[in-house]
């Protein structure tokens, strides 16, 4: 049987119809028999043709994100005449905005990969993550934009990175009772602080499956449900004591734990 076949064309990178396209076919059962073909830096009329006359007469869809008018309008025309079904992911939302803001779209392709200043503030971001990762140097709690607080396995360092990709400057720190938190710690602004607290049980599957990676025993005191209690009960009055917000990340994709992260952070 011919596997449906969809294109994806675009006059910069490609990355954002692909991002959309696989996300929507996540929703789909058997989503991955298909063929998927990107075409980048698609800039003349002549690469269009050749792919719109490869995808006609076959089970196919054709994705793109032309910020190029010219490049745009060929292609609805092209498509029409060869019967070939399109997607213009960009144009409803290029137009939208355009009458939101009342005015006209740039139209220039690979904006969002040009070294401007976002652009540098997000790899400044990315490497303070990085250096002041996991208590390393307490010095960056009040450097921080965040600071994440919690006990081992409960996502610090991949949050960390992820809000870093969002610009935000991200420190966190590791909660043991056998070791006082820096006094930085209790010295900062407790508004920027959020701790993540995890049921035990949830937290015990997580250490359990972290040392048989590693090769180890799963019985370690790591992993053992009196020294996991011990640790969140240690937690609860650290973060008690700095009356900052905490969030349950039982069960949570970094994601979902950063959007409300995100969501406190913009109410204020």
């Amino acid at each position: 049987m011919t596997k449906p076949m969809i294109y994806l064309i675009s006059d910069s990178a490609g990355e954002t119809a692909e991002k959309i396209f696989q996300s929507v076919l996540l929703q789909f059962d058997h989503h991955d028999t298909y063929e998927l073909y990107r075409s980048p830096y698609v800039k003349d009329v002549e690469q269009i043709n050749h792919i719109l006359t490869q995808a006609s007469g076959k089970q196919a869809l054709v994705g793109y994100t032309l910020v190029n008018s010219d490049l745009r309008r060929y292609m609805q025309q092209k498509a029409k005449a060869l019967n070939v079904s399109i997607i213009d992911i960009n144009g409803p939302m290029l137009h939208a905005i355009g009458q939101l803001f009342n005015q006209e779209p740039k139209m220039k392709p690979g904006l969002a990969y040009q070294l401007d200043e976002s652009y540098f503030k997000r790899i400044e971001a990315i490497e303070f993550a990085v250096k002041y990762d996991d208590g390393k140097d307490p010095s960056g709690i009040e450097k921080a934009d965040i600071v994440l607080i919690g006990v081992s396995r409960t996502s610090k360092t991949p949050l960390s990175q992820y809000l870093a990709l969002k610009s935000y400057k991200v420190a966190n720190v590791p909660i043991v009772p056998e070791v006082d938190p820096p006094t930085e710690l209790y010295q900062t602004d407790p508004n920027k602080c959020y701790g993540l607290k995890i049921s035990p049980t949830e937290l015990n599957s997580i250490r359990k499956e972290r040392l048989k990676s590693l090769g180890l025993k799963q019985n370690a005191n790591y992993a053992t449900v009196e020294r996991i209690n011990k640790e969140l009960d240690y937690f609860e009055k650290v973060v008690e004591h700095l009356g900052c917000p905490v969030i349950d990340v039982t069960n949570k994709a970094v994601e979902e734990t950063a959007n409300i992260i995100l969501q406190i952070q913009m109410a204020r």
